[in-house]
């Protein structure tokens, strides 16, 4: 299991959790999971009684998240052989430009805040070509990737890794993405001091919470991004829940089902 904590060094056991994290113990252990639970509960004689449609709703899930997948490194591999490498020779020509200039010129100064612009752009698209797939998922997996998302977290995140065994990668790519959004709405909304991540396997599926200190009152309802996150995870039969009253913080609990590609 690896557990970290990123700001003050500091180890903790899952055990620990719970005492560090105060504010999300009962939702971790009783509220979210009750949702996800009871839920599970409700629909599981309607599964018994349809293992056909199951197995082939599942199936369905898969060939979609491959062929997104798919398309996802073709964007990737384009802008970075199109767009991006067309706009590097064009600082490279730009720079060529600027030694012909006097230096203090009204000409020089136009040009440098072109290449600042320029050099904004390069910076954005690259931005934005790593997260349609990151490369550091493809190349070292999910537990890494989760490693790289906390450290440029602003607030301080303990990560808690808990996951002996192999993880199919449209399950990764849609972890990846989850623990990505909830971070970014931890820091522009949560107004939160610290966060927590905790990734473990559950009843056969690949469980992520995700719990802060913050203001609250998020909902399904009120962001589109979460209602996205919500459409991304049921295209593997995954499920996304919510807690977040006002002024005591907000528990996200997804669960995606392992057998997908196993």
């Amino acid at each position: 299991m690896g557990v970290t904590f990123y700001g003050p060094t500091q180890a903790i056991t899952l055990e620990d959790l719970p005492r560090f994290l105060p504010w999300s113990s009962a939702r971790f252990a009783r509220g979210v999971q009750g949702v996800d639970s009871g839920s599970s509960r409700d629909e599981a004689p309607a599964r018994a009684e349809q293992p056909g449609a199951v197995a082939s709703s599942t199936s369905l899930a898969l060939e979609a998240a491959r062929l997104h997948g798919e398309e996802r490194r073709r964007l990737e591999r384009d802008l970075h052989d199109g767009a991006q490498q067309r706009l590097v020779s064009l600082s490279v020509q730009l720079s060529r430009l600027a030694l012909r200039l006097a230096p203090g010129s009204d000409e020089a100064e136009l040009l440098e805040a072109a290449q600042s612009e320029l050099r904004a752009s390069l910076a954005e698209l690259r931005d934005l070509a790593h997260g349609l797939h990151p490369s550091v998922l493809t190349d070292y997996g999910l537990e890494a990737a989760l490693h790289a998302l906390c450290t440029r977290a602003p607030a301080p995140v303990r990560l808690v890794f808990d996951v002996a065994r192999a993880v199919p990668a449209p399950v990764e790519v849609a972890a990846y993405y989850l623990v990505c959004e909830a971070l970014t709405n931890v820091a522009k909304y949560a107004h939160a001091a610290c966060a927590s991540v905790l990734v473990e396997v559950a009843d056969g599926a690949l469980v992520i919470s995700v719990a802060d200190d913050g203001v609250g009152g998020a909902s399904m309802a009120a962001g589109s991004g979460l209602r996205g996150l919500g459409e991304r995870l049921a295209v593997l039969g995954g499920t996304l829940a919510i807690e977040s009253p006002a002024g005591e913080g907000t528990a996200l609990r997804a669960r995606i089902p392992l057998c997908v590609g196993l």
